[in-house]
């Protein structure tokens, strides 16, 4: 059992490449959605101080970060407070909120934005989420890019002995989670691959069942006043590297929640340079190259941070046209 502090960004072993947990009290919206407060003394376009509890990041007018590309990776964004407006060269846009997940393979390239629109004008907006970074291997990493959803409504929430886990990937017992997209790391059978996030009532014991000898799992406990983890005692919020077998976890007198993040390793090479990542420099430099010459497909729309009208609900609109809501 290994165990370090939470840091910016979350350390993650392979499959993974990091974690960020972004976590922002942002103010009531004005009527572009953006903060109804003055912006002076923020540096804007480069916003990340979390000045008066919050960040604009890359917004110029809405929190969040203007289209960037990707190449040769996956994203998996869970929500957990506040809403994202999505938008991509693939002409996939969407809005998506507590609950759902949102999980991108960039594959060959792509081209998104991911805005926090600041729905409630009368009251405060806060906004939660992790984005995990997945790794794919080398004869995925130029796939066809890939937009899911993955609504809240369609998860798998198991409630056992006071402890609450939602498999955004992976199975937990006999139910598994929503399939990932087709050429993820976590759609190869033997990857062993889930994300789980996990909520313990106060006071109360959980097993985590033993996995497949050789895979990486690391839980991040980033919520609560204390946990103990087979024999360590966590006074403070930290990431532990677990091994195989099975664990007793028991929480101490408030709510406790972490998130797991489990898998085989693909054991490649990794060179990351930005927003791209692939196995070598050399496959770098050519991201970069291939992205100058085609922008990934190009930007289809007329501003670089896309928002959408505050009376929109959750919904995503797909690169073919077909419009998916969730089932409520």
């Amino acid at each position: 059992m290994i165990i370090k502090p939470l840091g910016t960004p979350w350390e993650t072993p392979d499959p993974y490449l990091f974690c960020m947990y972004h976590k922002d009290a942002y103010p009531a919206g004005n009527q572009q959605l953006g903060p109804a407060a003055l912006l002076a003394g923020r540096n804007i376009g480069q916003d990340f101080e979390g000045k008066d509890g919050w960040r604009m990041y890359h917004g110029q007018t809405v929190p969040g970060f203007p289209q960037h590309p990707h190449r040769g990776f996956e994203t998996v964004t869970i929500m957990r407070q506040g809403f994202i407006d999505h938008s991509d060269s693939l002409g996939a846009t969407a809005r998506f909120g507590p609950g759902d997940v949102q999980w991108l393979t960039a594959g060959r390239g792509i081209v998104h934005c991911e805005m926090f629109p600041l729905l409630n004008s009368d009251t405060s907006n806060p906004l939660e989420l992790f984005q995990i970074w997945l790794n794919l291997p080398r004869v995925r990493k130029l796939v066809e890019p890939y937009f899911a959803m993955l609504w809240d409504e369609g998860i798998p929430k198991h409630i056992v002995d006071g402890t609450e886990i939602t498999a955004v990937a992976g199975r937990v017992g006999d139910i598994p989670a929503p399939p990932p997209p087709p050429d993820s790391w976590a759609a190869v059978p033997d990857a062993n691959l889930a994300i789980w996030t996990i909520r313990m009532a106060p006071r109360v014991r959980w097993m985590m069942p033993g996995t497949q000898t050789g895979t990486n799992r690391t839980i991040y406990f980033f919520r609560g006043s204390s946990l103990r983890i087979g024999n360590e005692r966590l006074e403070r919020h930290a990431s532990v590297q677990l091994d195989a077998n099975e664990v007793i976890f028991e929480n101490g007198p408030d709510e406790s929640e972490f998130l797991l993040l489990q898998g085989r390793p693909i054991g490649e090479p990794v060179v990351q340079y930005g927003p791209f990542v692939m196995n070598s420099r050399d496959e770098i430099q050519q991201a970069f190259r291939d992205y100058q010459r085609t922008g990934f497909g190009g930007w289809p729309w007329r501003s670089d941070e896309p928002v959408f009208p505050r009376t929109e609900g959750r919904f995503a609109r797909h690169a073919d046209g077909r419009v998916e809501r969730p089932a409520l």
